[in-house]
């Protein structure tokens, strides 16, 4: 149930009366017309700016169309529809139409909020593609809570997901990779490393060298670099990306797709992408522009293969092919995405660090080419996270040699903490994760915050238990709803009826950290009226002696419960039933 939608519905019905009865032109675009919460709730339930939207293409005044519109609104459910300001229409509804929301949270569990809105169309989230080099480190953390939440949002929103990772294993780095793994191979055999600059100095290493003393024994001691550079690099590669898959699984990621790099290379798959811009007349040899400000010293103009990326509201055309003939590293960029164009997604969503920034454009250029128009890229670029304690900067062991890693942060906070605080800011904007406050039981503690919320429906379904009332979701359902009259009782089930239409707009927008603030905000809520209780006995929601009482207030709580449990869900974060 999005009552939202249904209002929205209602409202749609009542622009199409008017047309019938030449208050209103015909051949209207009623596609923008809202109903939205109001901006200050003390003005209603809900509003609509259809009289705003309409006013201009209908040649009148808003005043006249809202005026008009109020007349035909008020039903069961909308018990007024008044005018304010230039033409917006504030909308109050009846209790029972709260009341009806509390019982359909309660009948349709889990899949409260739950929307067919996308359509089953097919989306492809790629996020984390860290290099194959090594450990995943705090940045790509955040990367990575972001892609999955986002990924299961879409598919709360009835969206097709696919999970995937680009493994970048084609380039020089793989190739460092293996350098290293062997100096550590060297070590295994009782030799002293020469871990020289630009190799990666990390002892996460030291078991790939093992595991390579084992399997070859000293049979590659001494050898020239052509003889193992090949079978180290795959071994190595293959062991790092064993570490990379343990370590989203401490996070609770799985991937549906793993996609290499390499593969491109040698297949045919990089000339067929390139050809299939070559048809369209967007690769062209030329000499780029030299870059703005200081020229570096090592530029000089040179003739290049290029791909005509201005004509998709690129900055400038984009190298593909080296003046040697090797590829740039754009080119198996071109060719991967062209291959997730083939695959039939309708959507792409790239996860990118907030390094690759100047990136954005050319991809999205080039897919657009790719597909005619018709799959759009969005790029969400994930912004740094600074890590303290206490308000201090914050400095753990690095076994990566040069970096935080991500199991070091997970085993100082826990999974299910991370993963909400990384939601607790939008994707490119700053977080900074302070391991003393994550943890502190506070309302500043967002985790702890809604979790709280969570344990506390529980222990008051317990409670009402131990009265003799059934608890059950199907019995609360049928309980006498009508008995829920105190304004901030409905106050929370008005916010409870926002939930599913929270999900459609963050999926629409791609941005899961919406979920995280509203369940703070519905948490909130809860704390609210259960601190009230305090006070007025008659909102408490167990009521001595008054099982049926119990029973309404009671299905409230427990259909907040079903949102929280929800939310926190997409978020990937276990919900807690008891605070200890």
């Amino acid at each position: 149930m999005n009552l939202f939608s249904d209002i929205r519905a209602r409202v749609l019905d009542g622009l199409t009366q008017m047309v019938a009865a030449g208050e209103l032109p015909s051949g209207l675009d009623f596609g923008n017309v809202t109903v939205e919460p109001p901006r200050d709730a003390a003005h209603g339930d809900m509003a609509t700016n259809a009289a705003m939207v309409l006013a201009k293409p209908a040649g009148m005044k808003p005043r006249d169309i809202a005026e008009k519109l109020a007349a035909r609104l008020t039903d069961d459910r909308i018990t007024s529809a008044e005018v304010a300001g230039p033409g917006f229409l504030n909308l109050r509804l009846a209790p029972a139409v709260w009341h009806q929301v509390v019982a359909s949270a309660l009948q349709s569990g889990a899949d409260f909020g739950r929307s067919d809105a996308g359509a089953r169309e097919k989306v492809n989230v790629e996020f984390v593609s860290a290099n194959p080099t090594g450990p995943m480190h705090v940045g790509h953390v955040r990367g990575a809570v972001f892609g999955d939440a986002l990924a299961s949002l879409l598919d709360f929103a009835g969206f097709d997901v696919t999970r995937e990772y680009y493994i970048n294993d084609g380039g020089a780095q793989v190739d460092v990779l293996a350098r290293s793994a062997y100096e550590r191979y060297r070590e295994a055999n009782g030799l002293e490393p020469k871990i020289a600059e630009g190799l990666y100095p990390g002892d996460y290493l030291i078991p790939v060298g093992e595991a390579l003393k084992a399997k070859y024994g000293t049979s590659l001691i001494d050898k020239p670099e052509q003889d193992w550079l090949v079978e180290i690099r795959e071994f190595a590669t293959e062991a790092m990306m064993d570490m990379i898959r343990q370590d989203l699984a401490m996070l609770g990621v799985t991937m549906d797709v793993y996609s290499s790099e390499k593969a491109l290379y040698g297949t045919g798959k990089i000339e067929a992408a390139i050809a299939r811009l070559e048809a369209a007349g967007l690769i062209y040899t030329g000499t780029l522009e030299p870059p703005k400000g200081k020229l570096p010293e090592d530029w000089e103009a040179r003739e290049q293969v290029l791909f005509r990326s201005t004509e998709f509201g690129d900055d400038q055309d984009r190298p593909i092919q080296k003046s040697d003939g090797s590829w740039t590293y754009f080119a198996p960029d071109i060719a991967y995405h062209f291959d997730k164009v083939e695959r039939g997604f309708d959507q792409l969503i790239d996860v990118l660090g907030a390094d690759h920034g100047g990136y954005v454009k050319r991809l999205q250029a080039v897919v657009k080419a790719l597909s005619n128009g018709r799959v759009p890229l969005d790029a969400k670029l994930v912004q740094l996270v600074k890590l303290f304690k206490n308000g201090e900067p914050f400095k753990m062991s690095k076994r990566a040699g040069t970096f935080v890693t991500l199991r070091d942060v997970v085993d100082e906070a826990g999974p299910d903490v991370t993963r909400f605080i990384m939601l607790t800011r939008k994707n490119d904007a700053a977080l900074d994760f302070d391991f003393a406050k994550v943890l502190e039981q506070s309302k500043d503690n967002p985790v702890w915050y809604v979790q709280y919320a969570n344990a506390r429906v529980n222990s008051v379904l317990r409670r009402a238990a131990e009265m003799g009332v059934d608890t059950s979701d199907a019995a609360l359902a049928r309980a006498d709803l009508a008995r829920l009259g105190h304004e901030a009782e409905l106050d929370l089930a008005r916010k409870v009826a926002e939930w599913p239409r929270l999900v459609e707009h963050a999926a629409r927008a791609h941005e899961p950290h919406r979920v995280a603030f509203f369940l703070y905000d519905i948490a909130s809520a809860l704390h609210s009226l259960w601190n009230r209780g305090n006070d007025e006995v008659t909102l408490r929601f167990v009521q001595d002696g008054d099982k049926d009482t119990t029973a309404a207030k009671i299905a409230l709580v427990r259909a907040v419960g079903v949102v929280i449990s929800s939310g926190l869900g997409i978020l990937g974060v276990n919900p807690v039933e008891e605070m200890r």
